[in-house]
């Protein structure tokens, strides 16, 4: 199985994308959150997350 090195928000983007793409939803919804933030612009993180709708999934801690 092949890792994954994930560093800036494109790449978390992408992984949520690829996971939306194969029926993963869930995941996609986490890696959006971490895309959104690492993204500066707050609009543009408000942005991601409206295109992967739902409540967040992380575990307080």
């Amino acid at each position: 199985m092949p890792h994954y090195l994930y560093d800036t928000a494109a790449d978390f983007l992408d992984a949520a994308r690829e996971m939306a793409d194969t029926g993963h939803p869930t995941l996609a919804r986490l890696l959006a959150e971490e895309a959104a933030d690492r993204t500066a612009d707050p609009e543009q993180a408000a942005r991601i997350l409206r295109d992967y709708p739902g409540s967040s999934l992380r575990q307080k801690g």
